[in-house]
């Protein structure tokens, strides 16, 4: 064990790769439990998190203890056959989620200015 362990600190990941899967196209009936036997067999799992509402059905976060456990289930899962469904199995990637975030908080203020100042758009 101790050999495996030094090969994993001479590896390097692609950036994007972390702890924390987004899983997509999941049937909506699913289980965290289901999802911990699916996900268990590549390592220890810290956390599920399943989407209950109309907007995060079908999708989950599951955390792994181990960044190369993660790696791992994230190439083997990826169109994986859950009744019928084919998993999408992508890296969680917090920095997306805020760039969309701040591009509509700044449309809405630039919405905001133009009522305020009473400007149209450009017509062409």
């Amino acid at each position: 064990m101790a050999l495996a362990a030094t090969r994993r600190t001479n590896v390097r990941l692609p950036p994007e790769v972390n702890r924390i899967l987004y899983v997509r196209n999941l049937p909506y009936k699913i289980t965290a439990e289901e999802i911990y036997d699916i996900f268990g067999k590549y390592g220890p799992i810290r956390q599920v998190r399943v989407g209950v509402n109309p907007e995060t059905k079908g999708t989950a976060f599951v955390v792994y203890e181990d960044i190369f456990d993660a790696k791992n289930a994230c190439d083997h899962l990826s169109g994986f056959n859950v009744c019928n469904r084919y998993l999408v199995v992508l890296y969680y990637q917090s920095t997306k989620l805020y760039q969309k975030v701040d591009a509509e908080k700044k449309q809405a203020q630039l919405d905001a200015a133009k009522r305020k100042y009473g400007v149209e758009g450009i017509a062409k």
